[in-house]
């Protein structure tokens, strides 16, 4: 972290594009901030987008801006988030998740500056404005198998900041643990919290899928419900318990060797083990961007698989009354996450084991 914050203080101080590529939760956006707020731009603007679910019409819109009568709701001229930022920077999050439309219109502006609202005939202005770009995805995987361009790849990333998961730097936790406890009681007007050696023993023992910001949540979550006492182990989220064995303590060697489930394994898992349904497990971490399309996509995956393709019964397995059937469906076509069932019911799936021997390593 230390060579990152270095790396972050070389980018601030030229107006290359930056690529920050890390998990969802890590941090990119601050990542991002910190550049901004170090470079010569610090005094200009700073907004940003997240380009995951957006579909194209409002991406563009929002990014170039309209005009009047462009489009059903366009009661005026609108400028663009790029129009909004002159001479500062512009964050695109989930910069990955673009359709190849909306990639090739970027494309274009990256190589003229040229602002061409939504409706208009010719180019409105030109921007000066830094791009920092941010993605939870491979962008090379997404190049290799078509679905992203390699052109618009190298216009990217020409300065590339990786951040990696919590996981891998076990000893932030307990910084950020004492900085949370600390910001909350004072956003909350509590007093001081305190934690106790055995709950910070079970907060390094968990794998946080969710990265940092799944450890703020839950450090609000309990200072909120301490209300001012010492945090103890049985004041922790009941998810976060089943880590605390003792044996997978990080730097042991049975840590090192333990399989290391995804996020989408550990919430079919959490579904699965504790009865949660997929309305109060999965939805609303996937709203709030905790959860990738990915993530999503595999966790359809993981349960078409043992229904072989059977979205009834997977309702019915994610722990939803059968009448949310057609809500579900829909809410898994609205964010493009709906699986063909057909290629869950080739033989290719017959001697794949049941989704209990895939999750269960994590029980």
């Amino acid at each position: 972290m230390r060579a990152l914050e270095a790396d972050v203080d070389s980018a601030a101080r030229s107006d290359a594009k930056v690529l920050i590529t890390g998990e969802t939760g890590v941090g990119k956006e601050v990542i991002a901030r910190l550049i901004h707020t170090r470079s010569p731009r610090a005094s200009a603007p700073m907004v940003t987008l997240n380009c995951a679910g957006l579909p194209d019409s409002l991406l563009e819109s929002e990014l170039f801006g309209h005009m009047k009568g462009s489009f059903t709701g366009a009661y005026r001229d609108k400028p663009g988030l790029l129009e909004t930022a002159p001479n500062g920077t512009v964050f695109l999050d989930e910069v990955g998740e673009m359709s190849m439309r909306m990639q090739v219109v970027l494309l274009r502006f990256l190589e003229t500056g040229e602002i061409q609202r939504i409706g208009a005939d010719r180019a409105h202005t030109r921007v000066n404005v830094r791009l920092i770009t941010a993605t939870n995805r491979n962008l090379e995987q997404e190049i290799a198998s078509g679905g992203f361009r390699e052109d618009l790849y190298f216009r990217l990333n020409v300065i590339r900041l990786h951040v990696p998961p919590l996981r891998e730097r076990v000893d932030d936790i307990r910084p950020l643990v004492q900085y949370y406890m600390t910001w909350y009681a004072q956003q909350h007007r509590l007093p001081p919290a305190e934690i106790t050696a055995e709950a910070t023993e079970t907060l390094l023992a968990h794998r946080w899928p969710g990265n940092v910001r799944e450890l703020r949540n839950v450090i609000e979550r309990v200072v909120l419900k301490t209300a001012g006492r010492a945090i103890t182990q049985a004041d922790l989220p009941t998810e976060l318990l089943g880590h605390a064995t003792g044996a997978r303590l990080p730097g042991s060697p049975a840590a090192e060797s333990a399989a290391r489930p995804s996020p989408a394994e550990e919430f079919v898992a959490l579904m699965r083990r504790q009865g949660q349904s997929f309305w109060t497990a999965v939805y609303p971490v996937f709203m709030s961007r905790d959860l990738t399309r990915a993530d999503l996509r595999r966790i359809v995956e993981l349960g078409l698989e043992e229904t072989r393709g059977n979205y009834r019964l997977l309702v019915e397995r994610f722990n939803m009354p059968a009448s949310d059937y057609k809500r579900f469906l829909a809410f898994l076509r609205k964010h493009d996450c709906h699986l063909p069932f057909q290629r869950f019911r080739s033989s290719s799936f017959d001697s794949r084991p049941p989704l209990r021997a895939v999750v269960g390593g994590n029980g």
